[in-house]
C-alpha cells in the first residue's frame, strides 16, 4: 500500500477514534447531570435559617461553621471534616445531617461538590478542600455511599474517617486511624451483608453502628432513591441519630 494512503488511512481511523472518545465525553457529562437529587427545601432551609450556624457556598463546597460563640452551644475549633456526598446527590442534602454536629461540637464541616456529581471521577486531592478553611489545623474525612470509597482512599491524609451508609474498597486494617462506620438496617444499596463482607478492610478498633429501620437515602435530605430498602423509622429521627453517633466519635 502506497504511504500516501496508509497515511490518509492513519488520520481518518483517528479522527473516528477522536470522535468515538468526544462521544463518550460527552455522554458521560450528559449522564451524570441527569436524575441528580437535590436538597429536600425543608430540611436545608431549617439549617439556613438557624442563627447558630453559617453555610457558605464556596464554589467547590459548602463550608458550615458555627456563627459565634453566642449564638452557637460550641465555640469553633480547629478542628475540620470533609464530606463526600454520594453519587448523584446534591451537597446541600447533607447539610441537615450536619448541623446538630457543627453547632455542639464547634467543628467546620466542609461538604464536597465531586465532579460530575461522582466522587469516583473527583481526583482532586484533600487540601482542595481543607484549604477553604485555613483556620482548621486537624482534619477527618467522611462520606456517604460512594463518596465513603473515595473517603477511604484519601484516610492517609487525615485524622480519621467516618462512612456513612459505605464501606472501604481500599484496605485500611492496619491504620492507627479512628474510623466509625454507620449504616442502616433496612439500606437496599449498601446491604448490610455489603457492610459486613467490607468489614475486615478497616481496622479492628472501627467503631460500628447499625440505626435500625434507616435506609440508605435516610443518611441526606434528598428524599427516595432508586433501588433502596423502606426505612421504618422517619428521616428526621434518622439524621437526629447519624449526629449523635458523629458527635460522641469527634468528642471521645
Amino acid at each position: 500500500m502506497p504511504r500516501s494512503r496508509v497515511r490518509r488511512y492513519a488520520l481518518r481511523t483517528l479522527a473516528v477514534l477522536g470522535v468515538l472518545v468526544l462521544l463518550a465525553v460527552g455522554g458521560m457529562v450528559a449522564w451524570s447531570q441527569i436524575g441528580v437529587m437535590p436538597a429536600e427545601p425543608d430540611p436545608l432551609a431549617s439549617v439556613t435559617n438557624d442563627p447558630r450556624i453559617t453555610v457558605t457556598d464556596a464554589g467547590l463546597a459548602l463550608v458550615l461553621t458555627p456563627t459565634d460563640p453566642t449564638t452557637s452551644d460550641a465555640p469553633l475549633t480547629s478542628t475540620g471534616l470533609v464530606m463526600i456526598p454520594g453519587a448523584k446527590v446534591e451537597a446541600a442534602a447533607y447539610v441537615a445531617t450536619f448541623a446538630d454536629v457543627v453547632t455542639t461540637t464547634g467543628v467546620t464541616v466542609v461538604i464536597t461538590k465531586p465532579w460530575l456529581n461522582l466522587a469516583f471521577f473527583d481526583v482532586r486531592p484533600l487540601s482542595t478542600f481543607t484549604d477553604l478553611a485555613p483556620n482548621v489545623d486537624t482534619w477527618m474525612v467522611a462520606g456517604h455511599s460512594l463518596g465513603g470509597v473515595r473517603a477511604c482512599q484519601l484516610a492517609s491524609d487525615t485524622s480519621g474517617v467516618i462512612l456513612l451508609a459505605s464501606y472501604c474498597a481500599t484496605d485500611i486494617s492496619t491504620s492507627t486511624l479512628p474510623v466509625l462506620s454507620i449504616s442502616g438496617s433496612e439500606d437496599g444499596l449498601s446491604t448490610p451483608e455489603k457492610i459486613a463482607d467490607a468489614r475486615p478492610l478497616l481496622p479492628e478498633t472501627a467503631t460500628i453502628r447499625e440505626i435500625e429501620g434507616a435506609n440508605h437515602a435516610g443518611f441526606g435530605a434528598y428524599g427516595e432513591q432508586s433501588g433502596d430498602g423502606v426505612a421504618t423509622l422517619d428521616p428526621a429521627t434518622t439524621r437526629a441519630l447519624i449526629s449523635e453517633d458523629i458527635i460522641t466519635f469527634l468528642m471521645r
